[in-house]
Parts: structure tokens; sequence; C-alpha cells
């Protein structure tokens, strides 16, 4: 074995999952993932640890896995993360955990996402659950949002013994892990629900259909109905568009819009109803993650796709596994080109759209070379669908109906990263719904900060 080499990850191949929703990586076996855990260091002082935003006790679990413990490496795991076949499979681990490992100084750092990934399947098949604390302390917490950041918070209150529960406004749990993140990167029924699941035995009761400032405010909650505490992990769902002309032609689509009608909806699937435009040529605006979520979606209902995005390869905010996969599959990348327009028939569907020809500058704030048009560069791409993947800000209804709540000028809750306090007493705040639009894993961690506010604000009340 060469240990600066990885183990290879098993994935299905690009043709044939074009044309499915199943997951495209297959994950370790037992013997690959002890293999691969066998290249840790083990380093005293580990960096990755310093890497992962929830703090997993990564050289722990990974020495757990090389000597076969399988379910002590799942315990260590979850002293951490109430979500790791998730975190596993989602998180951008070489930029975190990955990125700051040792053994990748010469060679390939270890595969730290991928065993997380396989210690949590692990755990699922073999009927591993946590433990339930054994007695409550009779106080009640509110959790507004079930995605990353409400799960994860609920998750280590419940762990306190607060007698924690979740309104969700959507009618299945989950937030943007349902909504967002497409079948064949996170799959609901076999990942997803089950990592749920694991968070209601810890004691944590989930209201689902439940609008915040619509069914029921927040003083409501605290005054009438008896919670201590409330946690505001509300997402951030609000889709931003270009504001340039035709955009609000037929044909045109967010990509909140777009993914949520396929995977929380199953708009995907012959045997639901549920409506979604399929387009023969889309562009997908944007860069990120969530843009090649779009894309590879839309690819997978049969369209011809092409990204658009105004900066270079280099600058794409996208997972570098993300871009490959997409690439392999046949998405088309026309980089350095930023529409302008969006041209309709005469009963407003889209039939085109005039695009620009950038290219790269001086730096901006966010550190990239800024994109500056190429005067006179205009040319038309024949598309019949557009999906508009320009990030997300938060929905004001909580923030509009709660007195005393104050918001940033994007309409983002103030809240401090430590501890999740909001400028209402009682009340904490975190994940996209401070933050805008980020990763899983940063909603995890604020999530855990907002448990940690929320229990030293109790202790100090008591």
């Amino acid at each position: 074995m060469d240990v600066l080499k990885r183990v290879p990850i098993r994935e299905q191949e690009p043709k044939v999952r074009a044309t499915n929703f199943e997951e495209v990586c297959l994950g370790y076996t037992q013997e690959e993932a002890q293999e691969e855990a066998a290249r840790c260091l083990n380093c005293r002082n580990a960096q990755c640890v310093k890497g992962c935003p929830v703090s997993i006790n990564i050289p722990k679990f990974i020495s757990e896995v090389k000597e076969g413990k399988f379910s002590e490496a799942s315990a260590t795991i979850a002293e951490s993360s109430a979500l790791p076949a998730v975190c596993g499979r989602v998180c951008p681990q070489e930029s975190q955990c990955e990125g700051k490992c040792i053994r990748g100084i010469k060679g390939e750092p270890v595969s730290i996402g991928k065993l997380e990934r396989f210690v949590a399947d692990w755990s699922r098949e073999n009927g591993v659950v946590p433990a339930k604390p054994e007695k409550t302390n009779g106080i009640r917490i509110a959790v507004i949002g079930s995605g990353p950041s409400g799960l994860t918070c609920a998750g280590d209150l419940a762990k306190m013994g607060y007698e924690v529960t979740i309104f969700e406004a959507l009618h299945e749990a989950g937030g943007v892990l349902t909504y967002g993140i497409p079948e064949f990167r996170l799959p609901k029924t076999r990942v997803v629900r089950p990592e749920i699941e694991n968070v209601k035995k810890l004691g944590v009761k989930i209201e689902t259909d439940v609008i915040i400032g619509k069914s029921v405010t927040i003083d409501e909650l605290m005054e009438e109905e008896g919670f201590k505490a409330v946690f505001i992990g509300s997402g951030a769902g609000l889709p931003k568009f270009m504001g340039i002309p035709g955009e609000n032609a037929n044909g045109v689509f967010s990509a909140n819009e777009y993914l949520t009608r396929s995977n929380l909806m199953k708009a995907f699937r012959d045997d639901y109803d549920t409506p979604i435009f399929l387009g023969k040529k889309v562009a997908v605006v944007g860069g990120g993650n969530v843009a090649m979520d779009a894309a590879r979606t839309a690819l997978r209902l049969g369209a011809e796709v092409h990204i658009v995005y105004r900066r270079s390869e280099a600058e794409l905010p996208a997972r570098v596994e993300e871009v490959h996969h997409a690439k392999e599959e046949g998405v088309q990348f026309d980089l350095l080109t930023n529409p302008v327009e969006i041209l309709t028939d005469e009963n407003d569907w889209v039939t085109g759209m005039v695009v620009r020809r950038m290219e790269l500058g001086e730096p901006d704030a966010s550190g990239r070379r800024r994109p500056v048009e190429v005067e006179g560069s205009d040319y038309t791409i024949d598309v019949d669908t557009v999906i508009m993947s320009l990030g997300t800000s938060p929905n004001p209804l909580i923030s509009s109906t709660t007195e005393g709540l104050e918001t940033n000028k994007w309409k983002c809750i103030i809240a401090d990263e430590n501890n999740g306090k909001t400028t209402k007493e009682g009340v904490y705040a975190g994940g996209d719904a401070v933050t805008g639009a980020a990763t899983v894993i940063l909603a995890m961690e604020a999530g855990k900060a907002g448990a940690r506010g929320i229990h030293e604000y109790l202790k100090g009340e008591k």
C-alpha cells in the first residue's frame, strides 16, 4: 500500500449516473475504510480537529476505525456531531479538516469525510442509536427550523436534559438537507430521515407546518406557551435575482424553487405529479454548490445544461468535487460570461439569453479578481429555461414579527457568533438566518454555539 495515496473511492460511472438519481459516491467497504484509516499519522497536536467547525475528535475516531471498533468510532463522532452521515457527504472537507491534515503535506490528506460517512452508514445499518438522557429538567426550549443548525442545537440541548420542540414551516423536516441538496448527493430516505430520527430519539419533538410569524409568534411561544428560550435556525430561503430585462418570463426559476420541486416534492419521480419545467436547453446562472446541484438535476431530467458564470474556473465557489462530477456528467461551462437580458417569444416564454464576455481585473473585497465587462462582446445563447443561482437571503417574516430582534442591512439576524445571543432577551440564532447562505457544517457550528449560549443563559437565570 502506498501511504502517500488515498484509498480510491468507488463511484457510479458518469454515463450511467447522468441518467439516474441514485447516489454518485458509493462509499468505502470495511476493508477499504480500515486501510484508509491506517494512513492517519495520529498527530499529537492534531490540526484536523482545528479545521473542523464542530471539533470532532478526528484522530480518535480514525484510530478506532483502523482497529475495527466501529461502534466506538460512532460514539466518538456523536459527542460532537448529530449529523455525521450528512457531513461525511456534503462538508467542504478539502478546505477544513482535510485541508489541515499533516499527511497532506507529503502526499494526499487522509479521506476524513469518507471515513466519517463510513462510520455513520455502518452505525445506521447496524442499529446503533444515540443514548437518550435519563431524565429531563422540565425546562422547555423552542427551536425554529429543522435544518442543520436547528437539528444540532436541539440535539445538544436534549443531551443536556432540556425539553426541546422544533417548529418547521414545511411539511417535512430537514430544511436544506431535504429541499435543497439533491438525492444523488444526499439520499433522503436512506440518510437524511434516519439522522433526523436519531435527533428525535434524544427526546426532541418536531412539529411541521408551523410558520413562525404567521401560525404563532416568538413572543407568543415565550409568553403564552411557556418556552424559556428560543433558537432561530430558519435558514435563508429567499432567492436573489439579477434585475435584468426578461427575468420575469415563463421558464425562469430560482435554483431554490427548482430544487425544492425536485428534492422535497419529488418531481424527478414518475410516481409523483409535481410539475417541473423540463427544458431542452437550460442555462444555470452562478457558480456555487447550489448551481452545480441545479445543473446536475436538470441534466438528469434530460436537458443540455450550461453553467454561466462571470468569473473563471479558479474562482468558482463550488467544491472541486462538485465541479469535477458536473463536468464528467456532461454539464458545459460558459465561464467569464454574464447575462444581460433574457429573450422571450410573444407568449412570454424564454427563447434565449443575451450574455456579455467578461475579463478579470484587480481583486475585490472577497479577494477574488473582479470581473470587468468586455465592450461590444454580447452574443446570444439559445435556451428555453434559465435557473438563477445567485445566493439567498433570510426571509424577513420572523424578524418583522418579533419586536426587539435586530437585523442588518441584508435582513440577517444580528447574533453573537460565540453563543448565538441576539438583541432580544432569551432569543438566540444561528446558521444562514444570521450569516446568509453558507455551508451545512457552519450552520451546525452555529447550532452548537446557540445551545451553549442558551444553557449558560438558563443556568444564570435559575
